[in-house]
């Protein structure tokens, strides 16, 4: 018994390893527009709503991974 919660443990630590590569994908997404923004300043509402759905394909990532650790944790 005890030998299965610490895999479960374990495993959502792992599980949520795919947080961070949320983080970085957010931050290379903002940098992108600001990079772009200085750019030319012009297209700053394109470049926003194009770093806005870059943002949520990434964030989407990493709560996958995040419901992957909860499920680990409490469902099985």
């Amino acid at each position: 018994m005890q030998l299965v919660l610490a895999a479960k443990y374990i495993g959502a630590g792992i599980a949520t390893i795919g947080l961070l590569g949320a983080g970085i994908g957010i931050a290379i997404v903002f940098s992108a527009l600001i990079n772009g923004v200085s750019r030319n300043p012009s297209l700053k509402d394109q470049l926003f709503s194009f770093a806005i759905l870059g943002m949520a394909l990434s964030e989407a990532t990493g709560l996958f991974c995040l419901m992957i650790s909860f499920i680990l944790l409490f469902a099985v």
